[in-house]
């Protein structure tokens, strides 16, 4: 279910779901040369378990920009945001500036906040009383298609 549509994001809440999941293989895939895989071992995997940690405080958002490719968040991937945990200096967070939702690394200190993009075509943005400015969630997981 889409919850808010803005210009760099698309919220979604988690689905009920009753499935046990996915056929799960833990058999170590290797990235190199091919080993045998004659011992694997079936078993169900959900993500819902697996990315989910409090179904409640978590949403999904589709990234829409480039301005954090650094980080590996590009365009159309799906991010995994959850609102119960703290934001903090370097997390990567969902934030909502002045009547729009973005997302961007948290850089705090004691001289005050800054939202850094993972783009060097992309601005620092400064954060100062002027700005209507919440952090709305802190990114946990991005699921990306392969292509």
């Amino acid at each position: 279910m889409i919850l808010h549509q803005s210009n760099n994001l698309t919220f979604f809440t988690p689905a009920e779901s009753d499935s046990l999941g996915t056929l799960f293989y833990d058999a170590g895939i290797s990235a190199g040369f091919p080993s045998p895989a004659e011992d694997f071992k079936e078993q169900r995997l959900s993500l819902d378990k697996e990315l989910i940690k409090n179904k409640e405080a978590t949403f999904f958002a589709r990234v829409s920009g480039q301005s954090m490719i650094g980080a590996g968040l590009d365009d159309s991937d799906l991010l995994v945001i959850d609102r119960s945990l703290e934001p903090a200096n370097n997390k990567i967070a969902v934030c909502f500036l002045d009547g729009e939702f973005t997302v961007k690394r948290l850089k705090v200190n004691k001289e005050g906040v800054w939202l850094q993009p993972e783009n060097p075509n992309y601005p620092i943005i400064k954060i100062t009383s002027d700005n209507d400015f919440v952090i709305w969630g802190i990114v946990t997981n991005v699921i990306k298609k392969v292509y």
